[in-house]
């Protein structure tokens, strides 16, 4: 602390301030994509079994959720929310911690579809705009750890809702009360978020219309390989514990698996960092997907408990930085229009996610196990990797 006179830009700009800033988009993070978001993945062997459910039917309840979460990072960028991020966000807050009291109230498919749509189309308001606030007072205030923190709570949000999973399982509380405990810790990490999250978004200048995107090669590339890597990664991100019952897991290992994921996926913005300084963005980006494809085929191939421990951590370590870290190249890509190319990769990566459940359910229906889904995916992720690396860089323009 120094006794110089403080920016204006905001009060933010102190220390704690930024730090309570962080941690309220942390906590954000982790209700609207920990718990709304991701929480579906551990109580989902319980539902099958509770309510009848195929791998088919719960592929199709989760591409409902990233149906959603896809039109809401559409509707995201069309401006309507500029001077009100904060008010959406907590607003999208409110509605997560109600659709996961739903979730635990209801046994219709057809309704548990519904609200797992609306789910996802809240989760993407919270990422969107609650990002949108916490980055630009870190920017503002020249505090990059601002970003792994903020980040990091997608993975403390796994943990943290494995380990109450794995209560319920100790008290034989069944998945429903596994629901109805998730929208608890939504509402209170509302409160929190609501008493710490900034008002406005920190703006350097005026609003400026971005001219139309330049498809150059390679963010065509990284554009098409983000929607693969959308794919591969998020058939282990909705059955990975699944994985673990068919192979005769218990439910508390289960609720094991989930916490090793989440606690590999915390911290794994900030551990990839000092490989972006050395290899940069593309490198990294292929890399992650390499790692990632041999956690997602060791998950199946290899047996319990080894095989699902090592693709938790795989995944859990990989896929949120490598999520960071592919939005990033295509900002560097697309230098003049960074909005559009963001909205662009999101809708690729979104599709990718609403295929991947639907298409993984029917090979479990089809072959009685998760093995070829998985191994699908594993192969989604090396094409991702592959692409980035022969056709992902900018081409040195001719002089």
């Amino acid at each position: 602390m120094t006794d110089s006179p403080q920016s204006p830009l905001s009060a933010a700009t102190t220390s704690s301030a930024v730090l309570t800033t962080a941690i309220a988009g942390a906590v954000a993070m982790a209700v609207a994509m920990g718990l709304g978001r991701f929480f579906y993945t551990p109580v989902l062997p319980a539902m099958m079994a509770g309510l009848g459910l195929g791998p088919a039917e719960a592929g199709w309840i989760a591409s409902a959720n990233y149906a959603g979460y896809l039109l809401g990072a559409i509707l995201a960028a069309y401006g309507w929310a500029e001077g009100i991020e904060r008010k959406v966000a907590v607003a999208g807050l409110v509605a997560t911690a109600l659709l996961l009291l739903a979730m635990g109230m209801s046994s219709d498919f057809i309704v548990l579809t519904v609200i797992r749509f609306l789910a996802g189309l809240a989760s993407a308001f919270v990422m969107i705009f609650v990002s949108a606030i916490v980055l630009s007072h870190g920017l503002a205030a020249g505090r990059p750890w601002v970003q792994s923190t903020h980040f990091g709570g997608v993975g403390s949000g796994i943990a943290v809702s494995a380990l109450m999973f794995g209560l319920i399982v100790l008290a034989d509380g069944g998945w429903r009360m596994a629901w109805i405990m998730a929208a608890v810790l939504a509402f209170a990490g509302l409160a929190v978020v609501h008493r710490y999250l900034p008002r406005d978004v920190v703006r350097s200048g005026p609003a400026k219309k971005e001219p139309p995107l330049t498809w150059t090669p390679a963010l065509l590339a990284l554009t098409i390989a983000y929607g693969i890597f959308g794919f591969g990664y998020i058939v282990t991100a909705t059955f990975l514990v699944a994985i673990v019952r068919d192979g005769g897991g218990s439910s508390l290992f289960e609720a094991g698996v989930w916490l090793v994921t989440g606690i590999a996926a915390a911290p794994s913005v900030a551990y990839w960092l000092p490989a972006v300084r050395r290899m940069g963005l593309v490198n990294v980006f292929a890399l992650g997907c390499l790692v990632e494809a041999l956690g997602v085929a060791v998950s199946v191939l290899a047996p319990l408990p080894a095989g699902p421990i090592i693709g938790g951590i795989l995944l859990g370590g990989t896929f949120v930085a490598v999520t960071a870290f592919g939005l990033q190249a295509g900002r560097q890509l697309a230098a003049q229009s960074p909005r559009r190319a963001l909205a662009l990769m999101t809708a690729a990566f979104g599709t990718g996610q609403i295929i991947g459940p639907v298409v993984a359910g029917y090979l479990a229906d089809w072959s009685g196990t998760y093995t070829w889904a998985s191994l699908a995916a594993a192969a989604g992720l090396l094409v991702s990797g592959a692409i980035v690396l022969a056709f992902g860089r900018p081409r040195p323009s001719a002089s």
